[in-house]
């Protein structure tokens, strides 16, 4: 099961996290895939990738020509992985705000059927570490906002953490997401309940950042503020010609 999984690493200038984050993923899952997807990183973080690669065969790296927003780098990375052969595609930060030891506790339920698994930071058990009281306010502002609007039952709608199976990615067009910044997570999980597919969330504890800078900004966060909106109440053109059956009448299901 391991060799189907495959770990999408975005980068942009994360040069002093990468080998820990790549070792840790080993460490957990020794057989998954890890694609790096750097944004041209000035501190070099794309040239050790490249180096780390040619030491480790299940690790593939992609290149792109510039910084253009989280969301098109996990398009870039959805598509790569899809195309080889993935199973189930995890979204990971490389900056060990995520902790890798937990990719089995993420993978497991999608392995026994969920399309979609979230590692929650606000379901019982899940946590943040090492955050100041205003991110904290604003992180359960931010979720609290997109599950009114949206008016769905998910606890942790903005994580970054999260496993999808690989049909669940093809049946809501994935590379169509309008989202570049965070509220990119908002929408592929909106559009996975929206067809009615099956979500889990599992608790995890967040940390921040060891080294380095977070990329979060004021225009990440306005484009989340109105794009929220705009997924419940605009034309859903992502939708599939042929709309798959629901898994479950309840498709939401909490692992706390």
């Amino acid at each position: 099961m391991d060799g189907s999984v495959w770990v999408i690493l975005p980068t942009y200038d994360e040069a002093d996290n990468l080998e820990a984050v790549v070792g840790g993923i080993r460490a957990a899952m020794p057989a998954a895939r890890v694609l790096v997807v750097d944004d041209n990183s000035p501190d070099g973080t794309g040239r050790l990738a490249d180096q780390m690669a040619s030491a480790d065969a299940a690790l593939h790296v992609l290149h792109r020509a510039g910084k253009s927003g989280l969301g098109r780098a996990y398009m870039a990375g959805f598509e790569h992985a899809l195309a080889h052969g993935a199973g189930y595609v995890v979204e990971m930060d490389a900056d060990l705000s995520h902790d890798p030891a937990d990719l089995p506790r993420l993978v497991a339920p999608a392995v026994d059927g969920a399309d979609l698994v979230l590692g929650s930071r606000y379901t019982s058990g899940g946590g943040i570490e090492n955050w100041g009281l205003d991110r904290r306010v604003l992180s359960r502002l931010g979720c609290g906002y997109a599950r009114r609007v949206l008016s769905v039952p998910v606890r942790d709608l903005t994580g970054g953490f999260k496993c999808f199976r690989a049909s669940a990615l093809q049946a809501i067009d994935a590379g169509s997401a309008g989202a570049h910044g965070y509220a990119f997570q908002v929408e592929l999980t909106y559009r996975v309940l929206s067809l009615g597919l099956r979500v889990v969330e599992v608790p995890i504890r967040f940390r921040e950042r060891r080294l380095g800078e977070s990329k979060m900004s004021a225009r990440i966060a306005l484009e989340a503020a109105w794009r929220v909106p705009a997924l419940r109440f605009g034309p859903r053109r992502w939708y599939p010609p042929l709309e798959i059956e629901p898994r479950s009448a309840d498709p939401l299901v909490n692992e706390g």
